[in-house]
């Protein structure tokens, strides 16, 4: 269920090559307001039986950081009481971003298992670049400092989710492949995103169906492409995850949006 993060990862990275370019990092937020809380329930298939493995909750809020407007954005995911029986699984992760989703502040931490990690950056700007400060805590209580200066703009998994959601994505040809480095576990790595085209989906146990873009997060290893998530975003100025799909080597895994409040614009991706 850990990999339900890969979910935030792969939405990270969608329309990520119109942002790099220089650390000029504000954007103009027109896909959600303070109030916004999203729900989802997490699957897994083992010999073609689905189980209800967890939860995770998304909330967007109004703060103040450094005595200037910003929000703050929660994700937590849980397992529940059987999976705890075989994993455990508490993670928190949160974003501030100012009111122009400048990236400010970002802390990750995760309880997998026996394994527990703390996960911290700071983000200033000064002279065009965008200076990062990381702190990490692996899960063997060692602590990883590190800071630099990048021409690029740089964000973590929550910030760049939230930038992300108002980027127009009209121009994407399937097929395009979007390449974006992201800071994580106390180092920057590149990743890969590829864009497959449009897709209705359909809500399990629901009458909703949603007209979504669909991307692939996938590893290349031995110069060999491998999909690891199959995501789905609604075709709307909201761009809401609905749906992703988790390739696992001991099996699959699903994540469904299950309830959606506090959206500020109308969900035209909805087929009726």
């Amino acid at each position: 269920m850990k990999t339900f993060k890969r979910f935030i990862l792969t939405f990270t990275i969608i329309f990520a090559s119109t942002v790099c370019s220089n650390a000029q990092c504000t954007s103009e937020n027109n896909a959600f307001l303070p109030g916004e809380n999203l729900s989802y329930k997490l699957y897994f298939n083992w010999k073609f039986i689905w189980f209800t493995v967890g939860s995770a909750k998304m909330n967007i809020e109004k703060t103040t950081y450094e005595n200037n407007d910003a929000y703050k954005c929660h994700l937590m995911t849980k397992g529940n009481k059987m999976a705890d029986r075989f994993f455990v699984l508490r993670d928190t992760l949160t974003s501030i971003v100012s009111e122009e989703l400048t990236p400010l502040y970002y802390n990750k931490s995760a309880l997998e298992g026996e394994r527990y990690t703390i996960d911290r950056s700071w983000y200033s700007y000064q002279e065009g670049k965008t200076h990062v400060k990381q702190w990490f805590r692996t899960h063997r209580g060692e602590i990883r400092e590190h800071e630099e200066d990048y021409t690029e703009c740089v964000y973590d998994m929550i910030s760049m989710m939230l930038r992300a959601r108002s980027f127009d994505a009209t121009d994407y040809k399937v097929g395009d492949k979007i390449n974006f480095p992201m800071a994580d576990g106390g180092r920057v790595e590149p990743q890969t995103l590829i864009y497959r085209g449009k897709k209705n989906f359909k809500v399990e146990d629901s009458k909703i169906k949603y007209r979504c873009l669909v991307f692939s997060f996938v590893e290349y290893k031995d110069g060999k492409e491998k999909e690891v998530v199959t995501f789905y975003i609604t075709d709307d100025q909201n761009h809401l995850p609905v749906r992703l799909d988790m390739y696992l080597r001991f099996g699959s895994a699903k994540a469904f949006l299950t309830d959606a409040k506090g959206v500020r614009n109308p969900q035209t991706s909805i087929i009726n």
